[in-house]
């Protein structure tokens, strides 16, 4: 198993390969992994680690307040997570390739990054001044059927997305048309449906495509039905997600 340390980005949302995504960095131990990464050279890849928090606060209290006004605000790289980080995250992730790096005026950041490959949290190093992690990278195993399992779910997404409209009371954008590769199908519907952060964490980690594509298909259909007893629903991006504010 081939194994990597990278930098550890903790999110209260999941990122699939692919996802495009944008972060607005204010806390002073991301703008540290941030600065670490400008180091590296810009014909090589800036990468970074996103895992879901499954127990814990993407943003550290910075001051005191409801319901203790005493408290007193959480400092270092583990702020928010508790005293075993590795405890707060969910175990399987994905690589962050960080195409763009911004330094503003007043030391924030402004980043877009995409989402390349899983990865599984082997251990979470909080020596430094951010989280560093050991992880596993896991191949993506066709499964069985997953061709057909594709184009199925094209289908069923395609009327997801016609209900979605219909519920927005708003036309469907065409756009480029849907990819045709059973492993880009699974985590372009995976992160376009409108899905609670463990059924998307449960979708990450299936252990093959056609896995992930059949329990998709199950989903759309029972998102679907839903949305028809709705009269709105906020509008969403296929590829890309809502901008984290860390």
């Amino acid at each position: 198993m081939t194994t990597v340390r990278l930098p550890l980005f903790p999110l209260n949302s999941v990122l699939f390969p692919g996802l495009v995504l944008p972060l607005n960095i204010f806390e002073e131990r991301y703008r540290a992994m941030m600065r670490e990464l400008l180091k590296t050279p810009e014909d090589e890849p800036r990468r970074f680690a996103v895992v879901a928090i499954r127990d814990g606060h993407e943003v550290a209290p910075s001051a005191p307040g409801m319901p203790d006004p005493t408290a007193v605000p959480e400092r270092g790289p583990t702020a928010g997570f508790g005293p075993d980080p590795a405890k707060a995250f969910y175990t399987t992730g994905c690589v962050a390739d960080a195409a763009t790096i911004r330094e503003r005026a007043d030391g924030t950041f402004e980043v877009l990054a995409t989402g390349t490959t899983r990865v599984r949290l082997a251990s979470v190093d909080a020596s430094g001044p951010f989280l560093t992690a050991e992880l596993e990278e896991l191949p993506e195993e066709a499964g069985d059927e997953a061709g057909a399992l594709a184009e199925g779910v094209l289908r069923s997404f395609r009327h997801y997305q016609k209900r979605l409209a219909g519920a927005r009371e708003r036309s469907l954008s065409t756009g480029a048309d849907l990819p045709d590769d059973p492993s880009v199908v699974s985590y372009l519907v995976a992160a376009a449906m409108m899905l609670d952060t463990p059924t998307k964490q449960r979708l990450l980690q299936a252990p093959d495509t056609a896995s992930r594509l059949r329990d998709e298909l199950k989903l759309l259909r029972a998102e679907t039905a839903i949305i028809r007893s709705l009269p709105s629903l906020p509008a969403s991006d296929l590829t890309r997600g809502p901008t984290n504010l860390n």
